[in-house]
């Protein structure tokens, strides 16, 4: 027989929810210091800004951020996906980044000493409607 047990509690939920937060609230304020908040210092990142890939090191999506500044009218919803004890897989759907660009965003989050942070983002830029 089975166990019939919760594996995960919904406050890790929220602190996921919130991890994903503290990344959209740093675009939404232009800072690359807030947006770090919410990534491990090896994070990596991929997927095409403009028809380039831009991939490696998360200091890539730092110098975007430092390059491009505030994003006041972004618009996001972000969804768990999955989540275990310790990894989680979120998307937020992004509309009008700093470049005026909509997004969707795929982070891998980990937790690490008690602590949810990224360790990967993939993204796909959508083309401008204009």
């Amino acid at each position: 027989m089975s166990k019939n047990i919760k594996a995960v509690p919904t406050k890790e939920y929220t602190e996921v929810v919130a991890t994903a937060n503290k990344y959209v609230d740093g675009l939404r304020g232009g800072s690359p210091a807030d947006v770090a908040d919410a990534f491990h210092k090896d994070a990596v990142m991929y997927g095409f800004t403009n028809g380039e890939l831009l991939g490696g090191p998360i200091q890539n999506l730092y110098d975007f951020v430092e390059q491009n500044g505030k994003a006041p009218k972004i618009e996001t919803r972000v969804d768990v996906l999955a989540i275990t004890p310790t990894i989680a897989v979120v998307r937020i759907d992004m509309e009008n980044d700093a470049i005026g660009a909509d997004y969707n965003d795929y982070l891998t989050l980990i937790k690490i000493d008690g602590t949810w942070m990224v360790i990967a983002k993939v993204y796909h830029q959508f083309e401008n409607q204009a």
